[in-house]
């Protein structure tokens, strides 16, 4: 599949950019809903983990 490496590369900058919007979030609401901005912090932590796979996969097509 010769669209592979971009869209590999798509995908990590689409999830970095949900993981930083996570990350925003979680501090703009910690003292008013700190429950959530921990959920908040948990699932970004989650999308760094599928950013890291991503590069993986990534260097692994060059």
């Amino acid at each position: 599949m010769e669209k592979l490496p971009h869209l590999l590369k798509h995908w990590v900058e689409h999830t970095k950019e949900h993981r930083e919007r996570f990350e925003e979030v979680a501090s703009k609401i910690e003292s008013t809903d700190p429950k959530i901005a921990e959920k908040l912090r948990e699932a970004a932590e989650k999308y760094r983990e599928v950013e890291e796979i991503l590069k993986e996969a990534v260097n692994m097509v060059r």
